[in-house]
């Protein structure tokens, strides 16, 4: 007996496109909250499309949902970019990290185990060695992960989506703020997070983590 394997299904147009433009999506997404992309930089569909080598319609629908949640711009003629954000923009995005991020990681608290604070110290390493080589992307990237590894044991989901939202949002503005820093070693807050961690201090915790999320953001609105 001779068994026929099974065929696959072949995609349907619609298919082949929403899998492009979630691609895109996400490639974007990334670029804008890590700050590859400087504040009012302009984009065009035809140079996205030609980057991530899809048609016009994925990139467009791409664009549509990041200018939804406000990582891109978009003028009444069609020029999109990335937002320069004012200082009374800034000032609202630093207030939201506050109240968003404090009590992430207070819920976090609890299950704050040692695997987590040893990751959290290892990533923070990670910062030492970025803040040393200049590489600012690279600032981004690591500083959002140690706080997301700590977000995610807060088990609110909803309350994480929003501040990675707020992330999004930010992402060219905190490139920029790097610029400013002349950074020279990780965070301090963060050294002061992880200790509060380790002793289950929350009222500690939660004053550090609103000190790293508030404190540079301030320099430039000042």
């Amino acid at each position: 007996m001779i068994t026929v394997p099974p065929m696959t299904p072949t995609p349907r147009p619609s298919e082949i496109v929403s899998a492009a433009h979630e691609r895109v999506y996400r490639g974007l997404r990334a670029r804008v909250m890590l700050g590859q992309i400087a504040p009012g930089e302009a984009l065009t569909l035809r140079g996205i499309g030609r980057e991530f080598e899809v048609s016009m319609t994925p990139a467009r629908e791409a664009v549509r949902r990041l200018v939804a949640e406000g990582a891109l711009s978009m003028s009444s003629s069609g020029r999109v970019q990335t937002p320069e954000l004012s200082n009374e923009r800034i000032e609202e995005l630093a207030a939201l990290r506050a109240l968003l991020e404090v009590e992430l990681a207070s819920r976090a608290l609890p299950r704050a185990h040692m695997a987590l604070i040893d990751r959290l110290q290892t990533i923070n390493a990670t910062i030492s060695d970025v803040v040393l080589n200049r590489d600012a992307v690279g600032y981004i990237r690591s500083n959002l992960e140690f706080h997301r590894t700590l977000y995610l044991r807060a088990q609110a989901p909803a309350m994480l989506a929003m501040a990675e939202t707020v992330w999004l949002q930010l992402g060219p503005t905190m490139r920029a703020l790097y610029g400013r820093l002349r950074r020279t070693e990780a965070p301090q807050f963060h050294r002061l997070i992880i200790a509060a961690l380790k002793a289950g201090d929350e009222p500690g915790l939660r004053l550090a983590v609103r000190s790293d999320v508030t404190q540079g953001l301030k320099l430039l609105v000042s």
